[in-house]
């Protein structure tokens, strides 16, 4: 029997966190289904088994669950005061001021003020009963039934007002908790609105409109100015500069032309662009990301692991704490009705909303924050574990260094003609050294010349004639030994060899003619982007290399970092990696993605360089750094630290303003509009507290 098909709906309407766990619940118990999974964060379910759009959405018809298919174009949404909850929570809200009024005029418990009150109850409040009502009649205790609870015992006790004040307010907390979460899902919807839907592909010679999930690869896109780019692709004619910003993060737009690789997503400013498709929409790089960022969100951090674990035992405990201060007091002659309603303040003031979505809404809004600035982290865990490191090892080739060379120092009698000389025999050669002198030349606006007799020297350089004389250009110990060298170019080559630089020497028919020094050079931002680690509270910076021990401490000296491990192969990278992790418990790894794999999967976070089209960097690392920018790192930990800092404020500021109002039993001045404020507030203190973390940026 084949393994059931795995279907994903996106959710509107999700706002609760505990409402998401009855929904998923509800799923799991229809005929066909075999599992489900609700992503809170990302307002999503994954169904493995069969089920219908009508059948998931009878499932979450206790919440007004609205749900469509991953690939359908979400529905407009519908403005914050046209939500129909929102409309019947004013209707209620006039209701109860009425009924205030009616009780100063008359008095609380003349039937206009009753009836008015009750009205304001039913108006506001009858989604919530429904809920609760169904909740309790199969022992299912969450928010909507303990707050059912309360209310149906005020007015069994005749406090109407209350009742009708706790139905208005806990209305109020729900529309902006709802608010809030939309908030902090708005960088996912945001991601999900970069490609467009359509674009205009070159078919049969004519120029057809289609839609992206009907372009195929080797499709050929016309993209003209002010368009975005629909699909990821290869420019095969025009040029053009693309702003990438909604894919790497970075705002400086980049010159694209034949050859260059193109995003979805990206927005085309200045000329016309043909682009032949290479990955079908759901594979593009947008797509992946946003796949990825979802996933991210769904994947619980230890912190909320610890939270709902708290809360499965923290709701059954209120409710025997209710049951005993509404009960033991008048057992020693109190008075039932004071302690009753002390009891049906506890079960409001006990809803564990709050601390629920402590932890989900700051994830939610980190990870999203991140995503729009270029920076993918795979998960609350992560989130979390980077904001907890102590050191970090770095790959030195494309992540501290460029990962090309380029020419540094060049010495000669007559500088020009020496490299003309030099780039018209390496023209010839395809070694990476040789390319850069040649991208030299380029730049200085140099023209090789013709050269006869090209013949590469295996593992010293390369020779041939130009203008009739014979010229050779390679290694140090090659041209020294055709050449006489004198001991103070020897000694001028030595302190560049110790400061990283690999040098070439040239001789023309024997005689020595000049160097050039070629090095991969410092990235720029290395050195800026250490010092902000350190002031971070990075305790120690490593770098890990398989290059020289020469090269490395050069380059580690130059940057300031703590460590450097030089010479070494995969493996050894991997042990010097648990090395660390012994010493320091939390370590990170930053690196390419794909020959630092053993390290970034044995260390504590995987940071991987230049996430942007690189599936290997997107697959392999728990961090992708996507526009290939180590100053995102420090961003990244910055973000971080604020995420755990904030998670623990809100865990705090949930149970504490709880403990507060508990403890107003003790003078009996716990009252049902105080316990529902103290549970709005630390709701939304929670939720606004975890909306700071949209403002963290580079």
């Amino acid at each position: 029997m084949g393994k059931a098909a795995k279907q994903e709906y996106r959710l509107e309407n999700l706002s609760c966190a505990s409402c998401a766990m009855k929904f998923e619940h509800n799923i799991k118990n229809l005929p066909e289904v075999e599992d489900a999974t609700v992503n809170f964060g990302a307002s999503k379910v994954s169904v493995i088994g069969k089920a219908t759009v009508e059948e998931i959405e009878k499932a979450g018809a206790f919440d007004g669950i609205k749900v469509t298919t991953v690939k359908q174009r979400q529905p407009e949404k519908i403005p914050f005061f046209k939500r129909k909850e929102n409309v019947l929570t004013v209707i209620s809200f006039v209701f109860l001021v009425s009924g205030i009024i009616g009780s100063f005029v008359y008095e609380e418990s003349h039937p206009l003020s009753i009836g008015l009150f009750i009205v304001s109850i039913v108006v506001g409040g009858f989604d919530l009963f429904k809920g609760g009502l169904v909740n309790l009649s199969r022992f299912y205790f969450d928010m909507k039934t303990l707050m059912t609870i309360a209310i149906i015992g005020a007015a069994i006790i005749g406090e109407w007002r209350e009742g009708a004040v706790v139905v208005f307010l806990f209305a109020v907390s729900e529309a902006l908790e709802a608010y809030s979460m939309n908030k902090a899902r708005q960088s996912i919807s945001q991601l999900m609105d970069i490609a467009p839907p359509t674009a205009t592909i070159h078919k049969n010679g004519k120029l057809i409109e289609v839609d992206t999930d009907s372009i195929q690869i080797n499709d050929v896109l016309i993209v003209k100015p002010g368009q975005k780019i629909a699909m990821d692709g290869i420019v095969i004619k025009g040029t053009s500069v693309v702003n990438q910003a909604s894919i790497t993060g970075e705002s400086v737009p980049v010159m694209k032309s034949i050859e260059d690789e193109v995003f979805a997503g990206t927005l085309n400013e200045e000329g016309s662009l043909e682009v032949k498709v290479t990955k079908r929409v759901e594979d593009t790089t947008i797509a992946k990301i946003i796949h990825l960022v979802e996933e991210a969100q769904a994947e619980k951090a230890p912190s909320q692991k610890f939270v709902d674990k708290f809360a499965k035992y923290y709701t059954p405990a209120i409710i025997m704490i209710a049951i005993l201060v509404a009960t033991v007091p008048p057992m020693f002659g109190a008075d039932w009705q004071t302690w009753i309603y002390q009891g049906l303040a506890v079960l409001v003031v006990g809803c564990p909303c709050a601390l629920v979505v402590s932890t989900p809404v700051a994830i939610v809004t980190a990870i999203g924050n991140a995503a729009k600035q270029g920076v993918l982290i795979k998960g609350g865990v992560h989130l979390e574990e980077i904001g907890r490191l102590q050191a970090i090892a770095f790959d030195k080739t494309g992540t501290l260094t460029k990962g090309y060379p380029e020419v540094t120092h060049v010495e000669a009698d007559v500088p020009k003609e020496f490299i003309q000389k030099v780039m018209s025999i390496e023209n010839y050669s395809q070694h990476p050294l040789a390319q850069a002198i040649v991208k030299y030349g380029a730049k200085e606006q140099i023209h090789s010349i013709e050269i006869e007799q090209f013949q590469s020297v295996t593992g010293k350089g390369a020779e041939g004639v130009v203008e009739g004389t014979k010229w050779s250009v390679g290694s140090v110990s090659w041209i020294s030994s055709i050449s006489s060298v004198s001991f103070e170019v020897t000694t001028k080559i030595e302190q560049l060899q110790t400061e990283g630089n690999t040098v070439m020497l040239a001789s023309a028919n024997g005689v020595y003619q000049g160097f050039i020094a070629v090095a991969d050079p410092i990235r720029t931002t290395s050195k800026i982007v250490l010092e902000k680690l350190k002031k971070a509270g990075i305790r120690h910076t490593v770098m890990l290399t398989g290059d020289d021990k020469r090269t490395a401490n050069a380059i580690a000296t130059k940057l300031g970092m703590t460590d450097v491990e030089a010479g070494l192969m995969p493996e050894q990278k991997l042990s010097a990696i648990k090395a660390l992790i012994g010493k320091y418990k939390t370590v990170a790894m930053v690196g390419d993605g794909v020959n630092d794999s053993p390290a970034l999967a044995a260390a504590t976070v995987g940071i991987a360089m230049g996430g942007a089209g690189t599936d290997a960097a997107l697959e392999t690392a728990d961090v992708a750094l996507m526009g290939d920018d180590l100053e995102k790192l420090p961003y990244t930990i910055r973000l971080s630290r604020k995420a755990l800092h904030i998670i623990k404020e809100n865990i705090m500021f949930a149970l504490g303003l709880k403990i507060i109002a508990l403890l107003l039993i003790i003078p009996g001045w716990l009252t049902l509009w105080i316990a529902i404020f103290a549970d709005m507030g630390a709701t939304l203190l929670v939720v606004l507290n975890s909306l700071r973390l949209i403002k963290v940026n580079k």
